[in-house]
């Protein structure tokens, strides 16, 4: 039996593995890249194997960076099973062709761009019919249930409590007469989730494949952060100011309206309940007709909620509605939410603010100190979202430089993703521990640290793979091959000139900068000297580069 990692190697997107054994090709999950220009371009490249030649597909659940090039595989002439939970094929009916049309409005962009440039138009990565099409390979499967692909490969689907529908999935691979078995978690949920249950332990693994989204981290606890959001809100109420919540259409925006529909449970305190009060009496808009959808997704699985919602709900109390809350759903009903002079709450995708309507409410809100922006997920490095969080006081948003003066706010605790603690936990969960451990969707940084811990705690061997490392899972792992790009350098003239770009707003904004700063009379001639030494130093600078 034999691995290859085609997807989130030292990142958390692009999530793509290839399975091989008892003559049969499995792909596990099938993600877009997501977040940098350079990841994305990924997406544009061929799939590193011969698609006529996959079996079977597995999908652990359905956000696009586990699922988002399931399209291109159908374009690409895949026609084979993608086995799934039957909530993540549901939710698959809404994400897949919504990011279909995101990939076309993109490439309307991106053409009329290069007409401007005199180069020929390009296809979209997929359209949303293609999307649509690509649906009828979905094949819905139960928690719990053994599904045998043949009569050497055998596969269950456990709750990861991820998402709605998202799945730990056990592989049974038997070869030469000897039955080895392969975990992947796919991304594991913290145990606190509101709405689900906690991720299923596993009993026994021989080889696991592992998320590490936060293995460097630990969450806040869940009554911290329902606090938190809490005082968040009313203090931005009480400056006449909005709070706008930039979330992940399908899974926070559930959750957060289960919180707000919960927070003032079990509390008597006079102050606590005022400010319950407060949040109870303002509008709370959810502007995204991707979540009003995944919303619909989520009241038809409430089989899936952890017990104590399906109690509330048996009771009449249902956990995603309460007073003031509001769907928009047409793009005019979004717009008016910017004109809209009363104090309101938005949460609208996409979570790491490069898509979708949530540029636009940035874009109207970003700039007054008034209003806060709250984030409340995982922002990928480089995406508008991290530079915002990191505390840039300038960005761009649709070519227009907008100044950061909103508060600005990020609750980790409303992750999706299990922390340090639950992924230690998870490993010693197992009876019959794995004998390798394969660390993927997340940062170098945190998966080092994750690394360390587990083998310091339990000797388990890890490794943390490389794009296109092909691994042999017998007694000795080894690499076996590694998958070498056509062009080792084929984004690298593309990076260079989206550095240049970069470099060439920066360098206005630094020049409007001084140009003020230089002719401000409280400024010392030393002072004015020490700029002019610094900008003489960054003329040598480029001149080196250059020359």
């Amino acid at each position: 039996m034999n691995i290859t990692f085609l997807g989130a190697t030292k990142t958390v997107t692009g999530s793509n593995f290839l399975l091989e054994g008892a003559g049969k090709k499995i792909i596990v999950d099938c993600g877009l890249y997501q977040g940098r220009a350079k990841d994305e371009r990924e997406n544009y490249t061929d799939f590193p194997f011969n698609v006529n030649e996959i079996d079977y597909m597995l999908l652990t659940h359905a956000h696009i960076d586990h699922s988002g090039r399931i399209p291109k595989l159908y374009v690409d002439g895949y026609r084979g099973p993608v086995y799934a939970t039957k909530a993540t094929c549901d939710l698959c009916t809404i994400m897949l062709p919504d990011s279909g049309h995101i990939q076309e409005m993109e490439n309307v962009w991106q053409n009329k761009k290069r007409a401007r440039q005199g180069k020929p138009e390009l296809p979209p990565l997929y359209t949303a019919q293609d999307a649509i099409n690509c649906l009828e390979i979905f094949k819905p499967v139960s928690y719990d249930q053994i599904v045998e692909l043949d009569e050497n490969i055998s596969v269950r689907f456990n709750d990861a409590g991820h998402m709605l529908g998202s799945s730990i999935i056990e592989v049974w691979v038997k070869e030469k007469g000897e039955t080895k078995k392969i975990v992947f978690t796919g991304d594991l949920g913290n145990n606190d989730i509101p709405l689900l249950d906690s991720p299923t332990m596993i009993e026994t693994a021989d080889y696991l494949v592992m998320e590490s989204t936060y293995g460097g981290r630990l969450h806040n606890k869940n009554e911290d952060k329902a606090e938190m959001f809490l005082n968040i809100v009313a203090e931005t109420l009480d400056k006449g100011g909005n709070v706008i919540i930039p979330s992940f259409a399908v899974g926070r925006t559930q959750e957060i309206l289960y919180e707000l529909n919960k927070l003032k449970e079990n509390r008597t305190d006079k102050e606590f309940l005022e400010k319950y009060e407060k949040l109870m009496k303002v509008p709370v808009y959810v502007d995204s007709p991707l979540a009003i959808s995944a919303t619909e997704v989520f009241r038809q699985n409430m089989n899936l909620f952890e017990e104590e919602v399906r109690e509330r709900i048996k009771r009449g109390d249902n956990p995603l509605e309460f007073p003031g809350l509001k769907f928009t759903r047409t793009a005019e009903e979004s717009r008016a939410l910017n004109e809209d002079p009363t104090p309101h709450i938005v949460i609208s995708a996409s979570g790491m603010c490069e898509v979708g309507r949530i540029k636009h409410h940035l874009k109207h809100n970003l700039w007054n100190p008034n209003n806060t922006i709250l984030f409340v997920g995982y922002q990928a490095p480089g995406t508008l979202g991290a530079r915002i969080v990191a505390g840039e006081k300038k960005v761009k948003i649709f070519g227009e430089e907008i100044a950061v003066n909103a508060r600005i706010e990020y609750i980790e605790g409303y992750s999706g993703h299990a922390d340090q603690e639950w992924l230690l936990n998870f490993v010693y969960s197992f009876i019959t521990k794995p004998k390798h451990i394969f660390l993927v969707h997340g940062e170098p940084e945190g998966q080092i640290v994750l690394k360390n811990k587990i083998l310091e705690t339990t000797q388990i061997p890890v490794t943390i793979p490389d794009y296109g490392e092909n691994y042999n899972l017998d007694e000795q792992i080894r690499i076996v091959s590694k998958i070498e790009t056509k062009d080792k350098y084929r984004f690298l003239r593309l990076e260079v000139i989206d550095r240049l770009s970069t470099l060439r707003e920066e360098l206005e904004e630094m020049s409007d900068i001084i140009r003020e700063d230089i002719f401000n009379e409280d400024k010392k001639d030393e002072e004015i000297l020490a700029i002019n030494d610094k900008i003489k130093e960054l003329e040598q600078q480029i001149v080196r580069v250059i020359s």
